[in-house]
C-alpha cells in the first residue's frame, strides 16, 4: 500500500538525524497522532486511541525538520504511507512508515516563525560552464536538484537504496541492523 496521506499529531522524540553513504541526509522521527476530545457534559478530557507514525524525511527537507522540530510539537505531516508487517525474535507486527513530502507546525497549538532559506548571493549564481548554478554554494535553494560530486546524476534524485537506508527501532529510535534477507528497505523491531 502506497497512499498519500496526512497526520496531525505530536513528535514522539527529537529528531534523529543520519547520513546515507551516498551522502543523503535523513532524519527520522515519530508522531503520536491521538483522537482524544473534550466533554463539555463531564468537563474532562476522554482519551482515545493513539496511533504512532514513524516518519523519514530525506535531504533538504530533513536538515529543514532537524533544524525545526522538538519533541512534543504538533505538527502536521503529508507523505506516502506504506504499511508494513514485520517479524522479530518471534513476535509479529505492523509498522505504519509515513515518508514525508511536506511537514510543518500545526498552528492550532501554537505559533511558529518560518526562516527561509537565504537565495545565492549574485556571485554563486553564476552558472557553471554548463548552465546550471554552482553546487558549491549550499544555501542555492536548487542544490537539492544537483547530484553532489562524484555522484551520478542518474542516481541523485532517487529514493536511498535498501542498503542506504538505516533502520529504527520504533519505540527508541536506536538503530536497527537489517536483515540482509528481507525486501523492505526499512524494519522496526520490536519494543
Amino acid at each position: 500500500m502506497n497512499d498519500t496521506v496526512t497526520i496531525r499529531g505530536n513528535v514522539g522524540g527529537d529528531p534523529v538525524k543520519s547520513t546515507t553513504p551516498g551522502g543523503v541526509s535523513v532524519v527520522h522521527f515519530r508522531v503520536a497522532s491521538s483522537s482524544g476530545y473534550w466533554d463539555r457534559r463531564t468537563g474532562s478530557w476522554v482519551e482515545g486511541g493513539t496511533n504512532w507514525y514513524a516518519v523519514s524525511a530525506f535531504r533538504q527537507l530533513a536538515d529543514h525538520a532537524k533544524a525545526s522540530l522538538r519533541s512534543g510539537d504538533a505538527v502536521i505531516v503529508t507523505g506516502t504511507l506504506k504499511l508494513r508487517e514485520w517479524e522479530s525474535n518471534g513476535k509479529r507486527g505492523f509498522s505504519a512508515d509515513l515518508d514525508a513530502d511536506s511537514i510543518g507546525h500545526d498552528l492550532r497549538w501554537g505559533t511558529s516563525a518560518f526562516v527561509r532559506v537565504p537565495r545565492p548571493s549574485a556571485q554563486s549564481a553564476q552558472p557553471a560552464a554548463d548552465g546550471r548554478p554552482s553546487a558549491a554554494d549550499p544555501a542555492d535553494p536548487t542544490r537539492d536538484e544537483m547530484a553532489p560530486e562524484g555522484e551520478s546524476e542518474a542516481q541523485f534524485g532517487q529514493e536511498p537504496s535498501p542498503d542506504e537506508r538505516r533502520t529504527w527501532d520504533v519505540a527508541g529510535l536506536e538503530p536497527v541492523e537489517p536483515d540482509g534477507d528481507r525486501e523492505e528497505d526499512t524494519t522496526y523491531a520490536s519494543a
